[in-house]
This record gives C-alpha cells, structure tokens and sequence, in this order.
C-alpha cells in the first residue's frame, strides 16, 4: 500500500507512470522482464448478477496489445481456482481488461486475481448474487473531489460489509474549485484529452481507500458532468463553446470512463457512447434501475445566455414537453421496466435531486440543471413510478454535496398530494458542500423535505427487507484527516407499504 505522503505529491502524469512496466511487453508465449508494477492501478469487480459479474484491471505502461491471465476461485488462498485463462488488454484501450464472468452459482463469494509475467495483482473479492436474498446492504455514493478530501468514507463501506456500491456520478473531477484546504493537488491542468483523463482517472486509482474499496466490493456505476466537464448535457457542453471541440472532448472522457470501471464489455459502444442504463435484481426483495441523466438530456431550460446550471426565472421552457433529462429510449425503458416491476422495492438511481425545492430567490425560481429544470420529464417519470406494479418506490440520487430524505408527491403544486415514493439522496464523498444561497431553510420552503444536512460529507447506507428500508446517513468526521471515520448522522426508515418519511 503506497504512502499518504507518495500520494500528496503524485501528480497526475507521475501517478499514470512510476508504477508502469519498464521493460515492454513480450509475445504472450514468453514472460515479459517487469520492473515495476503493471497492476498498480488495482483490481474492481462490478455488474452482480446471479450467475456472474464483471472484473476489471488496466494494465499500465504497455505499447502493445498483450494478454493478461486472470484466475477465479473459491477461496482467498486460491487452493480451490474454479475459472482460470486469459484475456485480452488492449492498448487502445489503455490496457484495460473487462472480463464478463457468467455460469457460477449463485449467492457464493469468489476471489480473483490478474497476473503477466512474475507480476500479480492484488486479490479481489466478487459474489454472486442470491437466487431470493432477505436482505440487501447497499452503500449509495457521489461527489469525489481528489482535492478537497480523503476518501476515508470508503473504509467505513468495507467495514459495514457492504453488498454492492451504488456510484451515480463524479467519480472524477475535472478541475479544481472552492475555498477551503485541500489535502492535496491533481498536479496537471484539467484535462482535455484521452491521455489527460486516463492519467486523471490513474491518479484516482492510486488512492489506497478507494483501491480497497474496489477489491472488496463491487461497484455499479453512472456518470455524471464531472466526469466531462462541468454542467454539460447531452451534445451542449458546459465549458466549452465550440461544439466540435467538446464532442471531441466529451468522447476522450467517456473512453477514460469505460477504461477504468468494472462495466461490461458491451457498455462501450460503436460511435463513442455507453450504455449506462441498465437493471440488477436482488430476487424479489429489490431492483435497482440505474439511469444515466447526462448523456440523453435536453439542454438546460432559458441558457441562451448563460452556460450550464443556474438559477432561472419566468422560464417557460422549464415545462417544455419536448424537454427530457433521460431521452425517449430510456424513458421508455424505465417505464417498461416499472411496469413489469417484479420486486418488492424499485430503487431508481439517479445523478441528483429529483424532488421539487422551492429556492430563496422566490416560488418561481428553479436550479437548472435538476429536475426542476425539466418539469415534463419528471411528470413523466412520476407517471412510471405511480404503475400499479410498483409497491415501494425509492429514488436515490447525488450531486448537490449535501444529504436529503424526501417525499416524492404526485403534485409538487399540491403539498397535500399523495405521496409516490421516498427519495434519498446522498452527500458527497469528498468536496465542499452544496451552496447556501441554494439550500439554507429548504425544509421551512418546502414540506415533502422531511430531512436535509449541508453542513457534512459521506454517504448513504440502506439496509433493505421486504418489510423496511433503514437509511443511515454516515457523515465522515474530517475530510482533511485521513485517519477520520464515519458516524451515523441520521437515522430513518420506510416501511414497505408506506412511501415516505415522517
């Protein structure tokens, strides 16, 4: 494990590089002469499924195609390997490794490990998922400033034994901002190119928390702007003005993405796109509907004149119904999935609010780049959530830094409504919290708010059974001591049968 003192004064090329092969790679039939560690960047496992999952390595410092072992087993000491051969790890790839693993039994753990040459990986641990599980712990997170915080939430994760980590955007981020100590620096300008983000994706890796994380447990994930370039929104970039050299920059950062996260092979599709929308199931107990709210949506509502999220007034195109946040494919995915809904919990997970909030700067005033900002779409989506098929609705989001408990009502005109589903959405992991000129009194403003905290960083923890939710808020105590831990900050649960919080 690297020093916190190495990673201080990693920049972000350093990090891509002090851990690559020296010597290059050999022909697959003769072991290559290494120096230093192509798996520096770690091991991940994600997509959980009943039968298999995904695992991930990148191979760093290579300047040819090679082919990398990798070894399944039963036990951590690996007497028992169950699935062994080799994969590919491409250089145009980055000498990433997706590797989609079907056919095991079900609801069992299983180690894995990567190897080329005399170099091995670190062991990761993968399951599978139970045929009918009674109980599922999810760990729900967003917001990871490299920056601005230690990512010692992480270790606390692992510690709750967690299932499956829900990641629903900014794993990354592109540039520095705010006041306040930073514990340490990216070391290179933002990034523009696939070189740039790789290398900024690289020195993420290097995080010993983060790493761990990712062996231990698997993560399923969803961009969100961050990862780009902030507040973009489908083809309208955020930043960047011309619109060639954004979609140039925005397809160089999705491939950094893709190379970097335990998805499958398939995600990354011709053309440059990914497909992030997708579905896991927990056997009857629960479904999660992983959106992705940035590569299909609308560009923000009355941003004629200012670029990106803002606050807007008097704007009619906040209702427009041509306006999506989702696009109509995956509109109409979300609502066919809702309504052949099998589970007795239908979690949405989402990039951000999705609950209307009511601003200080009056009734009328809307943040953009939510859901307020796409009024239609979410009447839309509200529809789905109300199909008779669906017993127990939770929308789980990110993005604004700070934590929300909520009740999603049919009509947020109409405080009285009835109430759809229960909303939560978490704090960021690492960065400076949510704006106060957004976010002070929004309870007082806004009744279906049952709980919001502004003032902390964490993650959200959701111990699910057919009969409850229990939602523990866990806020890390210091992001700038690496040595902090988590505490429960807040404490709530739905009932099934009951949406909402008191």
């Amino acid at each position: 494990m690297f020093g916190r003192r190495q990673l201080l004064t990693g920049a972000a090329a350093l990090a891509a590089s002090r851990f690559i092969a020296a010597a290059q790679a050999a022909p697959a039939n003769r072991a290559p002469r290494l120096t230093h560690d192509p798996f520096a960047l770690g091991v991940a496992s994600g997509e959980p499924a009943s039968d298999g999952f995904v695992l991930w390595t990148r191979a760093v410092g290579l300047t040819e195609d090679v082919r990398l072992g990798y070894e399944i087993a039963s036990n951590e000491n690996f007497r028992t390997i169950i699935r062994s051969g080799r994969i590919d790890a491409p250089v145009g790839r980055g000498g990433a490794a997706h590797l989609e693993v079907r056919g095991l039994p079900s609801g069992r753990p299983y180690f894995y490990r990567f190897h080329f040459g005399d170099a091995v990986s670190r062991v990761g641990r993968a399951a599978t998922v139970a045929v009918n599980p009674e109980r599922l712990r999810l760990a729900l997170t967003s917001c990871q400033h490299w920056e601005h915080g230690w990512f010692s939430a992480y270790r606390d994760m692992v510690e709750q034994d967690v299932d499956a980590v829900l990641q629903v955007g900014d794993y990354i981020y592109e540039k520095s901002f705010g006041s306040g100590p930073n514990v340490r620096a990216f070391g290179t300008p933002d990034p523009l190119t696939l070189d740039d983000y790789r290398a900024r994706h690289a020195l993420y890796r290097t995080d010993p928390d983060l790493a761990a994380a990712h062996a231990a447990m698997p993560f399923i994930v969803a961009l969100d702007d961050h990862e780009v370039e902030n507040d973009y929104a489908g083809v309208h970039g955020g930043v960047t003005v011309d619109p060639a050299a954004f979609l140039r920059r925005r397809t160089a950062a999705w491939q950094a993405y893709f190379e970097h996260m335990p998805l499958r092979p398939s995600a990354w599709r011709s053309g440059g796109s990914l497909q992030l929308f997708r579905r896991f199931r927990w056997g009857k107990l629960a479904t999660v509907h992983m959106l992705d709210t940035r590569q299909y949506r609308s560009v923000q509502a009355c941003s004629d004149e200012k670029r990106g999220g803002h606050v807007v007034w008097d704007c009619d195109a906040v209702v427009d119904p041509g306006a999506t946040m989702l696009g109509a494919r995956q509109e109409a995915w979300l609502d066919d999935g809702l309504a052949r809904e099998r589970g007795i919990w239908s979690l949405v997970a989402q990039q951000t609010l999705f609950s209307r909030l009511v601003l200080p700067q009056g009734p009328d005033a809307r943040w953009s780049d939510m859901w307020d900002g796409y009024e239609a779409a979410r009447h839309r989506a509200l529809g789905s959530l109300g199909r008779p098929t669906v017993r127990n609705a939770v929308v789980l989001g990110g993005d604004v830094h700070s934590f929300w408990l909520n009740n999603v009502i049919a009509d947020f005109d109409d405080p009285r409504s009835k109430i759809v589903a229960s909303e939560v959405v978490t704090s960021c992991l690492a960065s400076r919290n949510g704006p106060a000129a957004l976010f002070d009194g929004a309870r007082s403003r806004n009744s279906h708010v049952r709980y919001h905290d502004n003032a902390h960083a964490g993650y959200a923890l959701l111990d699910i059974v057919p009969e409850r939710i229990d939602v523990d808020l866990r806020a890390i105590a210091s992001l700038i001591d690496p040595a902090a831990r988590c505490f429960s900050l807040e404490r709530r649960s739905i009932e099934a049968g009951r949406p909402g919080f008191a």
